[in-house]
């Protein structure tokens, strides 16, 4: 009798088991690798190559906010990732397909071990990156639909949720374990990854979504991959990749460990230390320069404080605003800025949170109010933490900025082929130029120098003694002159 009871319970185990059904969430993983290749194919593979070549468009260095972004094309990508240790190396060329002052064409080397992630420089020198590169190259990875799914598979630490379906869509939220958030959406009809979407910080745009599409999937021994790969941040595109290979378990993978030297280094912070110095100029105008090479110009009036450009980053302008207020009594009320360039309106926000009133050429206000009405919650700024209303004094054509103390005219700069909002500053008693991108004396190219003498001597007809850049060095206009007609 007991051995029959045995036998029962047996068999109810057995049927209680081939009756169990896998949650919504973890049937639509098993189905994805199932349409890849199968589970067992996909955890038998240790590392993937990808060889291509594609378009990596430039965000925030367009020549109007809403003109077409300009682009770098990128050849001979070669990225290869090991599924298991978590380790990537990414090697490409870029090339400028646009005005460029600078080398236009860039090698560059990224690699990540884990949490450590590294730079090699093309003298083969190695260095650390910091803890923003190695999230950002983390999350690279897992906009791969092999990555996802096998660490889907075979990460217990993995939680997948939040099955929701469409007519054509199956999606499923996914923690990763390692405050790493992923939305990955699977073709309902062959169940192959469509997208992978995940959300980030970006200092200028705030909360962000990275969403990297998946389609032209081909079979690579035995697992589909795809061909074409399509990043975007929120609506701007970031990377179109052709892939022209892809490689499974290569033979010359490579080391992808980091190198020792880079194990015990130390990890440089993302936002490097920042200093601010103020060098006097004329009387009554400051060039607040220091570290880096964004600088800032400073005017005093009858009764107020004018800033020309709050430059970079929040962290870069608030040190220049609070620099700024030391250097008089008088209030602080304005900041001048040249163009919508992301490097030179990067300090847009926490500007207006110091309740600073903008000045900018028109064809910015639209955008501007764009980039402050955005969501800044991941990382909260100090107009996320203490909102202001924008009080902003557009540009048309020309502004005086003028009283007793100071005189201070803003033009516009006419038919530049790279910046169509720029506004650079004239100061007539001293003869001083101020400008924002028209020239730096470290630049290799001066693509618009003839653009800008043509703005300043013909249209303007301005006779300028000095320039005061927020790039480069100070130096007499005829220098700047004779370095733009003598630059290839």
């Amino acid at each position: 009798m007991k051995k029959i009871s045995s036998l029962v319970v047996v068999a109810v185990a057995v049927l209680s088991g081939a009756c169990a059904k896998e949650s919504p969430e973890r049937q639509a993983i098993l189905d994805a690798a199932d349409a890849m290749g199968g589970r067992q194919r996909i955890l038998a593979v240790k590392t993937l190559t990808i060889e291509g070549e594609g378009d990596a468009p430039n965000v925030g260095q367009n020549t109007m906010p809403d003109s077409e972004l300009p682009n770098w094309k990128v050849t001979g990508l070669k990225r290869t990732i090991d599924l298991k240790n978590h380790r990537m190396r990414m090697q490409q060329i870029r090339t400028a397909q646009f005005l460029f002052a600078n080398a236009n064409t860039q090698t560059q080397s990224q690699g990540l071990d884990g949490d450590i992630a590294f730079n090699t420089g093309t003298d083969g020198k190695v260095t650390r990156a910091s803890e923003t590169a190695m999230k950002d190259r983390r999350l690279e990875m897992l906009h791969h639909p092999l990555v996802i799914v096998r660490a889907v598979l075979d990460d217990p630490m993995m939680k997948v949720t939040g099955f929701r379906a469409t007519a054509d869509q199956h999606v499923i939220e996914i923690e990763t374990g390692r405050d790493e958030h992923v939305t990955l959406a699977l073709n309902a009809a062959t169940k192959l990854p469509s997208r992978v979407t995940s959300l980030s910080y970006n200092a200028n745009l705030g909360d962000v979504a990275i969403d990297t599409t998946f389609s032209d999937y081909e079979a690579v021994d035995g697992v589909q991959l795809p061909k074409h790969l399509v990043t975007k941040i929120d609506k701007y595109p970031q990377f179109d990749l052709h892939v022209t290979k892809n490689i499974l378990d290569a033979p010359d993978a490579g080391k992808l460990e980091a190198p020792d030297s880079m194990k015990s280094a130390s990890v440089p912070s993302s936002v490097p230390q920042i200093t601010v110095t103020a060098t006097p100029v004329a009387k009554g105008i400051w060039w607040l320069s220091g570290s880096g090479n964004h600088r800032s110009i400073l005017f005093e009036f009858d009764d107020h404080l004018v800033l020309f450009e709050v430059p970079l980053n929040e962290a870069r302008s608030k040190a220049v605003i609070d620099k700024a207020r030391t250097m008089s009594s008088k209030p602080l009320t304005h900041a001048i800025i040249s163009h919508h360039h992301f490097d030179h309106s990067g300090g847009l926000r926490v500007a207006v949170a110091e309740g600073l009133t903008i000045v900018t050429y028109k064809d910015n206000v639209a955008f501007f109010k764009e980039l402050l009405a955005r969501k800044h919650s991941i990382v909260p700024d100090e107009l996320a933490l203490h909102p202001q209303e924008f009080k902003v004094v557009p540009v048309d054509d020309e502004l005086a900025l003028k009283d007793n103390s100071m005189e201070l005219y803003l033009y516009h700069l006419k038919d530049n082929p790279r910046e169509g909002t720029n506004l650079f500053g004239w100061v007539p008693k001293e003869k001083i130029l101020v400008q924002a991108d028209l020239y730096d004396s470290t630049w290799l190219f001066h693509h618009w120098g003839e653009n800008v003498i043509t703005n300043v001597e013909k249209i303007r007809k301005l006779k300028p003694g000095r320039q005061i850049p927020v790039h480069g060095e100070i130096e007499p206009y005829d220098t700047m002159v004779k370095k733009m007609r003598a630059a290839p």
